[in-house]
C-alpha cells in the first residue's frame, strides 16, 4: 500500500515533515483508506522536552505534515482522481491549533490518525489525534488550503 507521500513529484518531495528527500525530516507517510488518514511515529531519545516526554513542537509538526497529506488523499478521492496521475493536488496549512491533553512518552511508537470533517474546492477541515498505549495524548484540527492545480514535474 502507498502512503499519499509517495506520490509527490521529486522535485517537491523535500519538506521537513514528509519529504523523502529530506533526509534529516520526520519522513511522515499518511495511509488513507477512504475515511480516515493514518500514520505512524516513533519518536527518538532526541524529540525529548524532558526524560520521558515528546516535545511538543515535534508532535505539531507531525500532526501539521500528516494533516496535509490526509487532505490530499482525500481531495483526491472526492474529485475522483488516481493520485499516480500527473494530476497534482496539494494543500499547505492555513490554521493549526494543537491541544496537548496529556504528556505523550518516548519510547512509544505513536499513531495518528484523521478524519476530514469539511471539504470544499478551496479547503478541507481536518482533525487529527495522536495515540500513544491506547491513550488520545494530543488533539489538532487543521485548516488545509487547496494550492491551485497545476501539472506535475518528474
Amino acid at each position: 500500500m502507498s502512503a499519499i507521500q509517495d506520490f509527490y513529484p521529486d522535485d517537491t518531495a523535500v519538506c521537513y515533515g514528509c519529504g523523502r528527500h529530506n533526509k534529516q525530516g520526520h519522513h511522515v507517510r499518511t495511509f488513507w483508506d477512504g475515511t480516515t488518514g493514518t500514520a505512524t511515529f516513533m519518536p527518538e531519545d532526541y524529540h525529548t522536552a524532558f526524560p520521558g516526554v515528546v516535545y511538543g513542537g515535534l508532535l505539531a509538526s507531525i500532526i501539521d505534515c500528516h494533516s496535509i497529506g490526509t487532505a490530499s488523499a482525500a481531495a483526491y478521492d472526492r474529485d475522483g482522481i488516481d493520485p499516480e496521475t500527473d494530476h497534482r493536488i496539494t494543500h499547505v496549512t492555513g490554521n493549526l491549533n494543537v491541544n496537548f491533553l496529556k504528556p505523550t512518552p518516548i519510547g512509544v511508537e505513536l499513531t495518528l490518525k484523521s478524519t476530514i470533517k469539511e471539504i470544499t474546492d478551496r479547503k478541507a477541515i481536518v482533525e487529527t489525534v495522536v495515540i500513544a498505549d491506547d491513550v488520545e495524548t494530543v488533539s489538532a484540527s487543521v485548516v488545509a488550503v487547496r494550492v491551485p492545480t497545476r501539472r506535475m514535474s518528474k
